[in-house]
């Protein structure tokens, strides 16, 4: 039998979700084959947890943690780089599924850098926004980064301490930690205990949750090509002073962009952007209350490897 026994423990536990880790850096890495997983992971992995009565908070859902890389190292390094711990990088594990966006650790490259920062926001994104408990790993707030150690607990030194000026160096991406913080915290049904059924459970013609391909078809999950998912959610369902909303989102993995359908509002509501990983910092993320109002259209570009965040209210 093996010792990855992710889903098995006893019901009162919640447990570090590995498969959440995994499928999400295999999604945002490109490869193939992994959008079916990616819906269990994002609702709260029912498949490991919704059979014995447990529900998405026994989920604890992270990109990173202490072992292994960083969250800045997972999108700048192909290989682990362990020699400072005299094991002639043979310890850690090889199996990281990170990308260094075209140049292994640092560089001057800004389109490397700017590509890099937008991975990180993705992944802040589905960290916070999905079903489950998230853990952020300290540090990655501010991009730290272990010069592609993944197994630094030996080192005491300038490869595993906190350089607390990145703070102000990659004040960016500090701001959007902040930014999707105050959003998941806003919107309830981001943080609602239950699975997700794909039902309309309030009587209103949405469903819960409604999962869609690229043109509001139904995804073609064992599409192994497949790299662009998009999927709407029913805020009303989660009572809230919100009122009723809905949110959709759109995840791009694929290095070309995509027209993606938008479904039509409720009557007398319209979509506002909220977020685009993939512009600037400023306009990469509008908070409640301050969405930009899109014009009406059926579709959205999404841009390469982004994630969108449409609010319709």
């Amino acid at each position: 039998m093996s010792t990855y026994q992710v889903g098995n423990f006893p019901i009162d536990w919640c447990e570090w979700n590995g498969k959440f880790r995994d499928t999400l850096r295999k999604f945002w890495k490109g490869n193939p084959g992994q959008i079916r997983d990616l819906g269990y992971r994002l609702t709260g992995s029912a498949d490991l947890y919704g059979e014995d009565g447990r529900s998405p908070y026994n989920s604890i859902n992270f990109i990173t943690c202490h072992d292994g890389f960083t969250l800045n190292d997972l999108v700048s390094y192909n290989v682990k780089h362990n020699e400072a711990n005299r094991e002639n990088n043979n310890d850690g594990t090889n199996e990281n599924n990170s990308w260094n966006c075209g140049a292994e650790g640092t560089t001057d490259d800004i389109r490397i850098i700017n590509l890099r920062k937008q991975l990180i926001k993705n992944y802040v994104c589905h960290l916070l926004f999905s079903s489950g408990i998230p853990m952020i790993l300290g540090g990655d707030e501010f991009m730290r980064t272990q010069r592609g150690n993944s197994n630094a607990y030996c080192q005491d030194n300038e490869i595993s301490w906190f350089h607390w000026d990145y703070v102000k160096k990659n004040g960016d991406i500090v701001e959007f930690f902040k930014k999707a913080i105050v959003f998941t915290r806003h919107y309830a049904v981001l943080q609602q205990r239950k699975f997700f059924q794909g039902l309309d459970l309030d009587d209103d013609s949405f469903a819960d949750i409604t999962w869609y391909g690229t043109d509001l078809e139904k995804p073609a999950w064992d599409n192994p090509e497949l790299r662009t998912l998009s999927y709407q959610i029913d805020g009303g369902e989660e009572k809230s002073d919100n009122g009723d909303y809905h949110l959709f989102f759109i995840l791009n993995a694929d290095s070309n962009a995509h027209k993606v359908k938008i479904p039509s509002p409720r009557e007398g509501k319209r979509w506002y952007r909220a977020i685009d990983t993939s512009l600037r910092s400023g306009e990469d993320f509008f908070p409640p209350g301050e969405e930009l109002l899109l014009i009406p259209s059926d579709d959205y570009s999404a841009s390469p490897r982004s994630t969108v965040v449409l609010v319709g209210k």
